[in-house]
């Protein structure tokens, strides 16, 4: 959707802010651009839409170079956020987020319904907000609004520059799930500048790496970003702690699980220990008819009853949908040797150290990477200790 061919920028003076760029933004993805402060990053995002012209190179928007284009229509067709949201102090919310659509002269009632349609993605009620006025919002909300008005003409690209990075941490990271929710239903080719290693591996589908002197160190997926720096500035930049932050971004997979012992929980004890001890196993996990997770059982429980008269509740457990950090989070906080991964209730494997260990190696495809942080322990022998 995006693509700049040796792109640079350079000011009169001789100083470099963007050298040679080679860039391509997939079309419905996002891409965070990374680095430390004065590196390019905010020159590239506004080389874009023209907002700064570049010295040399190329910038295309699907196909067309940006040049050729009039920097008003091309403005128009690509939504901007930034940190200091930039919404007008003298018109309401509903005014704010109308911007654009009124400069393309959309219906009035169009225009009305799009407004009210986005500040309801945004998680802002209409009319509880419409009306107030930007110093009558908090921060979070004000950039909401933002996001609000970049979107309200429905373009296909969106900048932003350090978006949320005047919020405090709690609502920054409420403000990063809610955009994550609202690009998982409009797929939009979004460009976000940031300086937070951490934000730029949460929300980008692919990462850029800026070093000093405006030049692209590395541009890759965050899991290789963190799992295989280009180079020694890439590791320095990402922190010795990538390791951890890689279980962010890494989700489970199918094959990722183990398949441990299954009783079910209508089985009588005597079978289930019989079928333990045939598998040298010490539990087994409990399943109803419709194969939802019921707990756990231990191969020593005694008695000549059910299963259901023994099974411990599995406390340690995620979605399927989770990633490995919170699958290794839910271990420490049980203190358990497996999670169970679950599709709504209904069971369909087991993570363990091992397991995760080998699904952060794949996640880079890497044969000898991907080794879990040397100071954390994890408990192997069972579901509960």
């Amino acid at each position: 959707m995006i693509r700049l061919i040796g792109v640079g920028k350079r000011y009169p003076g001789g100083t470099v802010a963007v050298h040679d760029l080679d860039l391509d933004v997939p079309r419905g993805k996002i891409v965070t651009l990374v680095g430390p402060s004065g590196c390019g990053k905010s020159t590239t995002l506004k080389m874009i839409n023209r907002l700064i012209e570049p010295t040399s190179g190329r910038i295309e928007l699907d196909g067309q170079d940006v040049t050729t284009m009039s920097p008003v229509l091309l403005r128009r067709r690509i939504g901007y956020v930034i940190q200091q949201i930039g919404l007008f102090p003298h018109q309401t919310i509903r005014g704010n987020v109308a911007t654009v659509p009124r400069l393309l002269r959309w219906p009035r009632a169009r225009v009305r319904a799009r407004v009210d349609e986005l500040l309801e993605e945004v998680g802002l009620d209409p009319s509880t907000y419409g009306d107030r006025y930007p110093h009558e919002l908090s921060g979070g909300q004000r950039q909401r609004v933002g996001v609000a008005r970049a979107l309200a003409a429905d373009p296909d690209v969106l900048l932003m520059d350090e978006p949320f990075g005047a919020v405090d941490p709690i609502v920054r990271a409420r403000l990063q799930d809610q955009f994550l929710a609202i690009q998982a239903s409009l797929a939009k080719t979004v460009v976000l500048v940031t300086h937070d290693i951490e934000e730029a591996v949460r929300l980008g589908d692919k990462v850029a790496v800026f070093e000093p002197g405006g030049r692209l160190a590395q541009f890759d997926t965050p899991a290789r970003v963190l799992g295989a720096p280009a180079d020694d500035f890439v590791a320095e930049f990402v922190g010795a702690d990538r390791g951890l932050r890689r279980l962010a971004v890494t989700p489970i997979e199918v094959v990722d699980l183990d398949l441990p012992p299954v009783v079910g929980v209508d089985d009588r004890l005597a079978d289930a220990r019989a079928s333990m001890a045939g598998q040298h196993a010490k539990w087994a996990v409990v399943l109803d008819e419709q194969e939802n997770l019921r707990g756990w059982v231990a191969a020593d429980a005694a008695g000549d009853g059910r299963v259901r008269d023994r099974a411990e509740r599995m406390n340690a457990w995620v979605g399927k949908d989770a990633s490995l950090k919170d699958a290794l989070a839910t271990m420490l906080q049980w203190d358990a040797g497996w999670v169970a991964v679950l599709d709504g209730e209904a069971f369909i494997g087991v993570l363990t150290p091992t397991t995760l260990h080998e699904a952060l190696r794949r996640s880079i495809g890497a044969d000898d990477e991907g080794v879990l942080p040397s100071d954390v322990t994890i408990a192997t022998s069972g579901p509960l200790h």
